[in-house]
């Protein structure tokens, strides 16, 4: 039976992105379980027949080829493993090609590394590109580059929840969906006797993340609060969140007819503006500005600047026009944006009132230290400790 608000969200949603996970997309033997990619390929036809666009994020690169190089453990070595992820690159897009061609559709792969969205021109680029893939009525399969990914370059989105949960802020899209090998959020481990699976989460905070459960091991990098934090990048963002179970031969066809399967996350309020959204979730910040209470609540709250009464400390060096952090004085982040002192000014005029600026400076070429314009906001609750 199709429950009210999922249908509201069902209907509402026209460009979907489905990210679907390495324990969904392989078996215990670590090959790929082309039934279940088969499936995928359908229901991903039914949407397109809808009328809706669909971008698919997967993992399985690595799992693939460990089944078609027989290996029984993830390789160690970084080398090793990117080759191995090299190797079943190849057997992934295959796969979905295959599935895809069988309804008249094609499959268009897309590897990418944090960086190529940090930078701006290449965020934009790859949006372009993504836009024009689907203008073209391709499937776009999104991969983190495992082969050139390197974590101690800081090129590493961490997991493809995350990277997921970036492409639904790079698109603007209505509605992220975290397939993985559990049916939801539940209020206590789900092996647990009594286990109850939350439905609707309208609000991510404290006590919804303290549910999530990692089980990190094997093939598989993400867990659910890798899953939380795509949720609550996409929800604050805009965008609708589901996590639901892909195991489900019949989830996407299932959540687009309203039914009461996962759990839902709710977007808060209307799509945040594309360039806040590059600001807030994909550009590197290079330092980080701690503000008061009054200033989190200014910003929060009421949509303010930041102005350098509100500045307690700050932590790294960075240039007038950075992209920055700003965090509450318990350290958490809650938002970032564009500042227009360098480092050295700023730590200068911290907790100084506007009308002081010019007497510390010499000038006072802007009354804001980030203007509101150039500011978004990533997380709106105080999150517990």
């Amino acid at each position: 039976m199709a429950d009210p608000t999922r249908r509201v969200l069902a209907e509402s949603s026209r460009l979907i992105i489905v990210k679907v996970g390495t324990r969904v997309l392989t078996g215990a033997d670590g090959l790929l379980d082309s039934a279940r990619i088969e499936a995928l390929g359908r229901q991903f036809d039914a949407l397109l027949s809808q009328g809706r666009r669909v971008v698919l994020v997967s993992s399985g690169a690595v799992g693939a080829g460990m089944g078609r190089m027989g290996l029984a453990e993830r390789p160690q070595e970084l080398a090793h493993l990117q080759a191995v992820a090299a190797i079943g690159q190849s057997s992934l897009i295959e796969a979905y090609e295959r599935a895809f061609r069988g309804h008249g559709r094609h499959a268009a792969q897309v590897l990418l590394v944090a960086e190529d969205l940090q930078d701006r021109a290449r965020y934009l680029n790859i949006r372009n590109t993504l836009r024009a893939l689907l203008d073209y009525g391709a499937i776009p399969v999104i991969n983190e580059n495992d082969t050139v990914s390197v974590e101690e370059l800081r090129t590493s989105f961490g997991d493809n929840d995350r990277l997921a949960a970036l492409v639904t802020t790079l698109l603007g899209a209505d509605l992220l969906v975290l397939l993985s090998d559990v049916d939801g959020v539940f209020d206590r481990h789900p092996a647990e006797p009594g286990a109850a699976r939350l439905p609707l989460v309208e609000r991510i905070d404290g006590a919804v993340e303290a549910l999530a459960r990692d089980h990190l091991g094997g093939v598989s990098k993400g867990g659910m609060a890798s899953k939380i934090t795509a949720a609550r990048i996409a929800t604050e963002a805009g965008s609708h969140c589901v996590i639901a179970s892909g195991r489900d031969d019949r989830v996407l066809e299932r959540l687009m007819a309203g039914e009461d399967i996962g759990t839902a996350f709710v977007g808060r309020g209307a799509t945040v503006p594309a360039w806040k959204r590059w600001l807030g979730w994909s550009a590197d910040a290079r330092g980080r500005v701690i503000v008061d209470e009054g200033a989190r609540d200014a910003i929060v709250a009421n949509g303010r600047s930041l102005l350098a009464a509100g500045v307690r400390r700050l932590e790294g060096d960075f240039a007038s026009g950075d992209v920055v952090a700003i965090a509450a004085e318990d350290g958490r982040e809650f938002a970032r944006g564009l500042v227009n002192y360098s480092g050295a000014e700023l730590r200068r005029i911290a907790g100084l009132k506007t009308d002081s600026i010019a007497g510390m400076l010499g000038f006072c070429p802007y009354e804001e230290v980030i203007h509101r314009d150039n500011l978004a906001i990533t997380r709106r609750d105080h999150a517990a400790g």
